[in-house]
């Protein structure tokens, strides 16, 4: 049976090259890099490097860099860094993140709120295509505001976020201004993100969404930013994250974004022709919305809700047909509570039990979408008793 793999937002394929890079340091002598023999000086030149090419995906300088181990422990570096320390000087702290998060972020939050008093987490609107609502921004900045973190593209719906407007509002309202922080996790395979987060003060990036490596990320900071170390021990990334750096890892994470810096302008314009021919095919089955339709979204997501019918049930049947796809965020599809992201945006549990993510990368072909969607139409006929 034929697989169509259009699951790219869950987790990417590993490309050759990131392979290639990483099978030297996935074998035999891989030395500490923290060490001072032969060894060790090799496996540090190579971490050093593959800090250097991430510090040029996001336009930021190499030493604000903190390896880590994927995109849910640099949100949370960034969520408990930051707060921590503020909470050393302020008696009240607060931290500002959008209704739409990803659960790396909203969780980290959430977390910090329960373990102390003085913590509170406030949640910026969304309108109904899924994008922020600066007016709500602007009206829960304060003072105690610790830290505002908006995600670059929502993992679900693939929607844009205005962040230069969150950085104005978070470096004017208040006096001295506020640290930002984006989730640019769903959107590093499709945009230039050195230009799309250049007003925001910290960075996450994980690997395995552009190609690289599972268990592999970063939290990039734009300035000598304050934030105590969410995993102590050992004083490696200059004390803001202990225990010794993988190798493999920060070089296969730095061989995915030499990748994707490469490539970028013609998968995205491949895939965004792609992504238009998705859109007004489903557009035409009976029952089908597509989300945030009227926003910018990243290249080769595309996410519906069907009318009378369930995430489940599609998946299965997709799944019996080769379709490789998923109803919600990678980590949540299994769940039985509906989508936090489009209960935001105002849409009805029982369309939102009906959603479907189709998202695309750069082996994605022509014919691959032209089968998907004979496919799910045969699906959703099927299902409705049509066929």
């Amino acid at each position: 049976m034929t697989q169509y793999y259009f699951d790219h937002a869950a987790s990417a394929p590993r490309r050759d090259e990131v392979a290639d890079a990483m099978a030297r340091w996935q074998r035999g002598v891989v030395g500490n890099p923290s060490g001072s023999h032969r060894a060790a000086r090799d496996a540090r030149r190579a971490v050093e490097e593959a800090r250097d090419d991430v510090a040029s995906f996001l336009g930021a300088k190499p030493g604000g860099v903190i390896f880590t181990g994927g995109g849910t422990e640099s949100c949370a570096l960034a969520v408990f860094g930051v707060t921590s320390h503020h909470r050393r000087t302020h008696e009240n702290s607060e931290i500002l993140i959008s209704r739409i998060e990803h659960h790396a972020i909203s969780d980290a939050a959430e977390k910090m709120a329960r373990d102390f008093d003085d913590v509170r987490v406030r949640y910026i609107d969304v309108d109904s295509d899924g994008v922020v609502d600066l007016d709500s921004l602007m009206s829960l900045l304060s003072d105690d505001t610790a830290l505002v973190s908006v995600m670059a593209a929502n993992n679900e719906t693939g929607v844009r976020q205005p962040l230069d407007g969150v950085s104005a509002l978070s470096k004017s309202i208040i006096p001295g201004g506020v640290l930002t922080h984006s989730d640019a996790i769903a959107a590093a395979s499709g945009v230039h993100l050195a230009n799309m987060t250049a007003t925001i003060d910290m960075i996450s990036i994980c690997a395995h969404k552009i190609g690289g490596p599972v268990n592999s990320g970063a939290l990039v900071l734009r300035s000598d930013i304050a934030l105590e170390a969410l995993i102590p021990g050992g004083g490696q990334e200059r004390g803001r994250r202990g225990g010794t750096v993988d190798v493999a890892a920060a070089v296969g994470l730095a061989a995915a974004v030499r990748v994707t810096m490469k490539e970028l302008a013609d998968v995205t314009d491949r895939v965004l022709d792609l992504q238009e021919k998705l859109v007004a095919a489903v557009s035409l089955i009976p029952g089908c919305l597509v989300t945030g339709l009227g926003a910018l979204r990243v290249p080769g997501t595309v996410h519906v809700t069907f009318e009378d019918l369930a995430s489940d049930e599609l998946l299965f049947l997709l799944d019996q047909e080769g379709v490789c796809a998923s109803a919600a965020a990678s980590c949540s599809s299994g769940a039985a509570s509906p989508s936090h992201v489009l209960a935001a945006m105002g849409v009805s549990p029982e369309r939102a039990r009906g959603s479907l993510r189709l998202s695309m990368g750069a082996e994605t072909t022509e014919a691959d979408v032209d089968a998907v969607i004979a496919i799910l139409a045969s699906v959703v006929y099927q299902l409705r008793g049509e066929a």
